[in-house]
């Protein structure tokens, strides 16, 4: 079951992607709003119980009606309710159309429009960038997003699908993922129910929810950013992939992207981290390698895909395993 919804997801998904504007992405914030509004009081235990209503409410529908599917109705309807869920949680057309277009306006020499292009994806200041860094901040951006929305999700997915839990990992990781991102961009509430919640506005978060934001998307990423790694090792020069995880992933300010950058540094030969991921951090130094050159954006993709097929042949393979087993 899990090769085939996977592999449908993607079909369908490089085929008519979701739309930014899509309805879901509404609702996700509007619940997100609500939660925050009648559950964050500032205090740490509030601030769990927020968190584990955000994510619990949606995978615990997820998988019920997974079960409900799969016994009352049988196999092909609850693959369909896994293929419709990953097909929202999952992929490369999610974040591809930046790279796509920063590497186009590179190609025709045209540096302003990739800055714009650029800041416009990130929301950060590369006025000053030249083009190798411009190169750098894309290729590093464009391994964690297709980290976030392709390997994560794959990876949490097929975990949680192999005791029973069907799309609930997909869910799980996606929303976690969702409110590290939106809840710590929110302003912080001033004090901790220092007004009543009727006058609390939906977009003021406490510090203590936004805490447990990070440490809760740590936790869920650290194992997945792991795999992707690895995959990325397998797929590009194991050696110096290893190499840079073990040696180099501590010049990126959090570990799970950085065992994912200093992997990918070496699978490719590339020269990642330092002033390009974090302009604030001058200190900060940078991985061995080459200077980031567009040849560079061409390994990136080929790295991106074989990984994919790596592991849509692993899972395939294990449910062939089970189906005779």
């Amino acid at each position: 079951m899990s090769f085939f919804s996977i592999f449908l997801a993607l079909v369908i998904e490089q085929a008519r992607p979701m739309s930014p504007s899509h309805f879901l992405h509404h609702w996700l914030r509007k619940w997100a709003d609500w939660v925050a509004s009648h559950v964050d009081g500032g205090s740490r235990s509030q601030a769990w119980l927020a968190w584990g209503i955000l994510i619990g409410v949606p995978a615990g529908l997820a998988v019920l009606i997974h079960w409900c599917l799969a016994f009352f109705l049988g196999w092909f309807f609850a693959v369909a309710w896994n293929v419709a869920l990953l097909y929202v949680t999952l992929g490369f057309r999610q974040f591809s159309h930046h790279f796509t277009g920063i590497r186009d306006a590179l190609n025709d020499g045209d540096e302003p429009l990739a800055r714009k292009l650029l800041a416009d994806w990130q929301q950060v200041e590369v006025t000053d960038l030249p083009r190798n860094e411009i190169v750098r901040h894309v290729i590093e951006h464009s391994i964690l997003s297709a980290h976030r929305h392709v390997f994560g999700v794959f990876f949490s997915y097929a975990l949680l699908s192999v005791i029973g839990l069907g799309p609930v990992g997909a869910v799980v990781y996606r929303i976690a993922e969702f409110a590290k991102r939106y809840w710590v961009t929110a302003p912080t509430l001033p004090q901790p129910a220092a007004t009543g919640a009727d006058e609390q506005q939906l977009d003021m978060i406490s510090e203590s929810l936004k805490t447990v934001a990070r440490e809760s998307w740590h936790s869920i990423d650290w194992l997945p950013s792991r795999a992707t790694a690895m995959g990325f090792a397998i797929m590009g020069s194991f050696e110096d992939a290893m190499d840079g995880w073990r040696h180099h992933s501590e010049k990126f300010p959090n570990d799970n992207d950085g065992v994912i950058l200093a992997a990918t540094s070496g699978a490719i030969n590339v020269q990642l981290g330092g002033a390009a991921l974090q302009p604030d951090l001058p200190g900060s130094s940078s991985t061995p390698g080459r200077a980031p050159e567009l040849a560079h954006f061409a390994q990136v993709v080929g790295l991106v895909w074989r990984t994919v097929v790596m592991w849509l042949v692993l899972v395939a393979l294990l449910s062939l395993a089970n189906l005779l087993g």
